[in-house]
């Protein structure tokens, strides 16, 4: 039985348009970015000799859909492109295609035509805020579409029924070849004791995968007179929202409170075990969360990586991570003090094998549509097949 490789399709409700993807989520590698390719299918008849157009849009959205106050929408277009499909403007022998249209042009006939865009390297990746439990509609997110419609010209007015939209998402994964293995050590010196106390917390290495435990091990050498009451450990999520504004939230998404005490004179060195996980995160509001399509789960968002040069202020959410360690050390008669050590390490997926072997070029098509009927409790009538960050 030969190999089958699955093709996303959705057609308008006027049957007029359709769209056929191999793949909706896109790699950005920090250098360069998976372009964005794909075929049209159109119904000459059905056109009526209205013009076919592909748009590329990346949204950034930072309200609810009903929470547009006069006229003012809680969005932010962060880039938008346009291509005409057809009549086409190129003949389509003379267009460089990937080898999935290759064969969507040949197993689709002479009705479909290829498009292709190409991501300007300052775009955000798809995250999104985890919202309440309780909140529905979009919330605050970055987006990316692909939508097809039939007009009579670019700027016309489009029906509903004669556009198809598919959500997409701009992905980043494991660097090739990570940095070193975060360490960091302090001493602290006492008032009243002649000896200081040594800490120091490392991990195995800088990148982890999720739903990977992360080891920290911690070595503690307490020569002063003090007494190490707690040690309590932590992986944070920072967000940096910097497209409207500069806030900056911090979220540990799990703590451990180990009980483990150090008296004056002992040394401790442990392994402590941490796994961050949005299974544990469910109902936190806030949490930053990779974008998400309607007939997947999500995960925790990923470490952001940067390329260099780029502005930060175009990024829309920055994702970081770090490991607190905190000791809790009693000082006597004037209560505790804590002693804190920070280890920032990426949390993202593995990066997979993407290339297209050649053998792979006559293998089967199957294609999978996208309704918001297969979804349990949406009807045919809802417009759009996808969803947001934002909706459950």
């Amino acid at each position: 039985m030969s190999p089958k490789s699955v093709v996303f399709k959705k057609m308008c409700k006027d049957r007029s348009v359709g769209v056929y993807m191999g793949k909706r989520d896109f790699i950005d590698r920090v250098d360069s970015v998976e372009p964005v390719d794909g075929v049209v299918l159109i119904d000459p008849v059905l056109l009526k000799g209205k013009k076919v157009y592909v748009t590329l849009a990346c949204t950034f959205r930072y309200g609810k859909d009903d929470m547009d106050i006069l006229g003012i929408a809680f969005r932010r277009d962060i880039y938008f492109s346009t291509r005409q499909v057809y009549p086409a403007l190129q003949d389509k022998e003379q267009c460089t295609l990937t080898k999935v249209q290759e064969k969507l042009l040949r197993k689709l006939g002479e009705n479909a035509y290829p498009f292709f865009f190409e991501f300007p390297d300052n775009l955000p990746c798809s995250v999104g805020l985890q919202p309440a439990p309780t909140d529905v509609g979009k919330h605050c997110a970055v987006e990316f579409e692909v939508k097809v419609f039939s007009a009579e010209s670019q700027d016309a007015k489009v029906h509903k029924r004669s556009a198809v939209r598919l959500m997409i998402r701009k992905v980043q994964y494991a660097p090739e070849n990570p940095g070193p293995a975060p360490s960091v050590s302090i001493t602290r010196d006492f008032l009243m004791s002649e000896k200081p106390m040594h800490v120091e917390a490392r991990l195995e290495k800088q990148t982890y995968y999720h739903g990977e435990p992360i080891k920290v091990l911690v070595i503690i050498n307490n020569e002063s007179n003090r007494t190490v009451k707690n040690i309590i450990l932590s992986v944070d999520q920072i967000a940096n929202v910097v497209l409207y504004c500069n806030d900056s939230y911090m979220k540990p998404v799990v703590t451990e409170d180990t009980g483990d005490f150090v008296g004056p004179g002992g040394k401790i060195e442990k392994v402590y075990t941490l796994l961050p996980l949005l299974a544990n995160n469910k109902e936190r509001r806030g949490i930053v969360l990779d974008g998400k399509l309607k007939h997947e789960d999500t995960n925790l968002a990923s470490t952001s990586l940067i390329k260099p040069g780029v502005l930060k202020e175009v990024l829309g959410i920055l994702v970081s991570y770090r490991i607190m360690v905190k000791l809790v050390v009693g000082t006597g008669l004037m209560g505790s003090s804590e002693i804190g050590l920070e280890l920032p390490f990426q949390l993202m997926h593995p990066n997979p094998d993407t290339e297209v072997k050649e053998s792979e070029a006559d293998e089967d098509v199957v294609f999978e549509e996208f309704r918001r009927s297969n979804v349990k409790g949406m009807g045919e009538d809802d417009e759009d097949g996808n969803v947001s960050a934002g909706e459950q």
